[in-house]
């Protein structure tokens, strides 16, 4: 269930307005001390761009059915028999209510032809049937899954700079919209070189500002916020703003697990990890982790003009009493917060959801298959050599850890500490790393985490299981893509920081089989690692581990990447680091 229906607001028809700083034939140079940086208008960076400026056509589902195109003021509409002239929001919001009005009657809504509508490039078409609206309609994605970006929006006016191939600049451009930005894009041939006059200011679904200073920020940050919020793209369009009540229900109807917090601008999430915030009818909250000693305190909701908001009080603990704001409520998921350092992500789990675990349970669930290293810290530092290596859980207390050639063993055992919950106790002679008493805080599908207690110390592992029947399609297509192909690093930035001409000459070779090497031109081998694909349970992503050897001069390209896009000849990664920070590593097939 979605929680905000978003009306956009009518775009009215404007011509961009240049305002040219030279003639074609009057060519001005920048000079202004160091190379402009430029980007093509075909480019990754600029279909970002056009994809967060493009028109959302989601206002009027209720109309038209999709949310790729709107359709323009005025129009008629037939409503269970009433006759309607839409020439606002208002008219639609009119639509809804009649529909509400009559809920055991089936809703009729016909369309009077001809009419125009506007796509996502604020191109306009006739439409003079139904049909012909259908036929445009099947192509649009809907869900959320359409190419538009509304996480984040720019801020008017802005600048926008032209050049030719050798990077003089040849025009000035001010646009003050959307629509003016789209069609300064349409405009331009594939290899037009563009700028913008940095600072550039975005605005985030939180209403909460962002100032960027290059081209490759500008990316960075369209891609952070793109899936940050419900763009109400649903064909669903009878989803309403949900009142007091329902936000009431929602928050009492399971028990929420914290996945992400963030106060006073410091991340707290590792001390976090499986905390439960327990919501009840009288008004009492609870929380504490599960089965640890129990916290109550107090909530209250309020839903207004200016949004939903959540208070929290407790006596004995302080970190969750703030009148939180509620920014996203939906796929059994809530986010709260306030200003710009609190935050909080929570994940509802009802009684079904929640395993029943045991001791024995738990050895089972280790020793069915050998298990992923996704991620190491140790006091808050990640420590990439051992990413990709693999735990073997083995009978009579004995584990293994393989990494590249090297194979390392300890023993392991399963005890519960004083609050009862679970403690996986590794000790590996010739590795401290993950010699430590791992507290269980979290077990999903074919992914487990742990931590140390109130430390900044975290291990997450990986289901690998060998002829896993249950793979799904897109980890199969991923494996096949990988069948001893050559792939170049087309782009990679550690902490923002760009550094592909480290790459240029050397290949990445992946087998299906989660191996790599690394090549120069002449096919010499100066590295080898591993891969691994996976779905995160608890996001829900698709994710991919890259390692190498200890010691590997391409150690920095080393993570737990979220895969972004990925076709037969390319694929894009990214992962945010603990500054919020971003590695952005992309390759492309030979």
């Amino acid at each position: 269930m979605k929680k905000y229906f978003k009306y956009a607001m009518y775009v009215s028809l404007l011509t961009i307005v240049l305002s040219f700083t030279a003639c074609q034939d009057e060519i001005e140079e920048i000079n202004n001390g160091e190379e402009p940086t430029a980007i093509t208008a075909n480019s990754s960076t600029a279909d970002l761009i056009q994809r967060t400026s493009s028109n959302d056509g989601s206002w009027d589902n209720i109309v038209d059915g999709t949310s790729c195109f709107q359709i323009n003021f005025p129009y008629t509409v037939e409503v269970n028999g009433l006759i309607l002239t839409i020439d606002s929001e208002e008219n639609i919001e009119q639509i809804e209510e009649i529909f509400d009005s009559v809920e055991d009657d089936e809703n009729l809504l016909d369309i009077i032809f001809p009419i125009t509508i506007t796509a996502g490039d604020f191109s306009e078409i006739t439409i003079n049937s139904l049909d012909e609206l259908r036929l445009l309609a099947a192509d649009c994605k809907e869900g959320g899954e359409d190419d538009d970006i509304e996480c984040i929006d720019f801020v008017y006016p802005m600048t926008l700079f032209t050049f030719n191939v050798n990077l003089e600049q040849t025009s000035t451009v001010e646009v003050a919209s959307d629509r003016e930005l789209r069609l300064f894009f349409k405009d331009l041939g594939d290899d037009n070189l563009i700028s913008f006059d940095f600072p550039v200011t975005l605005k985030l679904s939180d209403n909460t500002t962002i100032v960027v200073e290059s081209n490759e920020e500008l990316a960075i940050a369209i891609e952070n916020a793109k899936d940050d919020c419900d763009e109400d793209d649903d064909d669903d369009y009878n989803d309403d703003d949900f009142n007091q009540d329902e936000l009431k229900a929602e928050l009492i109807k399971c028990v929420w697990f914290v996945t992400e917090f963030k106060r006073n601008d410091e991340d707290q999430t590792p001390q976090y990890v499986n905390y439960i915030l327990n919501f009840k009818e009288d008004g009492t909250v609870s929380t504490g982790f599960n089965g640890a000693t129990v916290v109550e305190g107090t909530w209250s909701t309020t839903v207004g003009d200016d949004g939903a908001k959540l208070t929290m009080e407790f006596e004995a603990s302080t970190e969750f009493n703030l009148e939180w704001n509620v920014y996203d409520l939906g796929d059994d998921r809530i986010k709260l917060y306030n200003g710009d350092g609190n935050r909080v992500v929570m994940k509802q789990f009802c009684e079904e959801d929640l395993l029943e675990l045991t001791t024995e349970g738990v050895t089972e669930i280790l020793r069915e298959c050998t298990w992923v290293i996704k991620r190491v810290k140790n006091n808050g530092e990640q420590i990439n050599r051992l990413l990709g290596g693999e735990f073997e859980f083995q009978a009579e207390g004995v584990i293994t850890l393989s990494n590249d050639t090297t194979v390392s063993e300890g023993t392991w055992a399963i005890t519960t500490n004083a609050q009862g919950r679970f403690v996986v106790a590794i000790t590996m002679g010739d590795e401290n790393a993950v010699s430590f008493e791992w507290l269980l805080s979290d077990l999903k599908d074919r992914i487990i985490k742990f931590n140390v207690e109130e430390t900044f110390y975290e291990l997450v592992i990986v289901k690998k299981c060998i002829d896993d029947d249950d793979e799904e399609e897109d980890i199969t297509f991923i494996k096949n893509m990988f069948d001893n192909t050559a792939w170049d690093v087309a782009y990679f930035a550690e902490n923002n920081d760009e550094s592909t001409a480290l790459y240029t000459d050397v290949k990445l070779y992946m087998e299906n089989d989660g191996t790599l090497e690394v090549r120069n031109l002449n096919g010499d081998v100066f590295s080898a690692g591993n891969w691994f694909v996976y779905r995160n349970a608890f996001t829900g992503k698709l994710e991919m581990i890259i390692a190498f050897e200890t010691g590997s001069n391409y150690l920095p390209l080393a993570n737990d990447y979220q895969i972004l896009e990925i076709d037969e000849m390319r694929i894009e990664l990214k992962h945010e680091n603990e500054t919020g920070l971003y590695d952005h590593l992309v390759l492309e097939r030979e």
